[in-house]
């Protein structure tokens, strides 16, 4: 078990605010940190790894990572954290990067077994395609058997494909070493695959925790389906307008009538559903 109850001020998207959480975390669960950019969730990342302080409290199976009078160093928290830019040794060997970490030979082969890179433990990390060198960090951070491992949108510099390939790998280690896991991420579909919870956050507060169904599922009565997009241009055609909304990777055409192509305008944030087989959009 896993006790979070720490606060500290901090510069948010909307100037200064208070990261003030509170949350217990159960062992070997895969725990998605969701919200904007600015509200925080990094910054939790960083305090439960050691890499930055806080007031509160932070205790990990009984022992006490943080309190008001001490902070355990970042060695002795048995945590593995993924960056996004994989912050790989360049002038060693992928083995190499493993074995910096643990000495542990039979674990490095195991791992790179289970995410295919024994053929390349060899191979220095620049002649790595970007998705070989995310599996590398993801190994080198299992490497100590970490009681919590840390994912800071370990998959957003990489390909639709590779990013599937990936969220896979991730889910099978998660099973196999059955590591508490933390990741933040901003996609609802990774979110969905990977996490068992969800932990919205805004303005440094969480303000939603439940599964990724109850948190990422926004239909209402007779809705088929809702996604989240943006307008990128709304355009006139004869007698009626057309908008452009980018959905994630996509891009859809909702026709509009006139009122409706007046009430919204380019940039803006909007909710794109269905009722009754016919397309709808409404505000978020």
């Amino acid at each position: 078990m896993i006790k979070i109850d720490i606060s500290k001020q901090l510069h948010g998207s909307n100037g200064l605010m208070d990261l003030d959480i509170n949350a217990d975390i159960k062992q070997g669960e895969f725990i998605a940190l969701s919200g904007l950019s600015g509200s925080g969730k990094t910054t939790l990342l960083r305090i439960l790894a050691g890499l930055e302080e806080a007031s509160g409290k932070i205790s990990v199976d009984k022992e006490v990572w943080l309190d008001g009078k001490n902070s355990l160093s970042i060695q002795k928290r048995q945590i593995g954290f993924v960056f996004q830019d994989y912050a790989l040794f360049n002038n060693m060997s992928v083995e190499q990067n493993l074995l910096y970490v643990n000495k542990d030979k039979k674990l490095a082969n195991k791992l790179l077994e289970l995410t295919e890179l024994k053929q390349l433990a060899k191979r220095m990390p620049n002649t790595l395609s970007g998705g070989q060198k995310q599996r590398v960090s993801l190994c080198r951070a299992l490497m100590n058997s970490p009681k919590l491992l840390l994912m800071d949108e370990p998959l957003s510099a990489l390909d639709p494909n590779m990013r599937m390939k990936l969220q896979n790998e991730i889910l099978n280690l998660h099973k196999e070493f059955k590591t508490t896991t933390i990741m933040v991420s901003h996609e609802p579909s990774e979110i969905y695959r990977l996490a068992n919870r969800v932990l919205v956050m805004k303005q440094g507060k969480i303000i939603q925790d439940g599964n990724p169904t109850e948190v990422l599922l926004k239909t209402s009565g007779s809705q088929k389906f809702s996604f989240e997009g943006e307008i990128l241009d709304i355009i006139k055609t004869d007698v009626i307008y057309i908008a452009i909304i980018s959905i994630g990777q996509q891009l859809v055409e909702i026709v509009l009538c006139e009122d409706e192509a007046k009430e919204y305008k380019v940039g803006e944030k909007v909710r794109v559903g269905t009722k009754a087989f016919a397309p709808t959009l409404s505000k978020i």
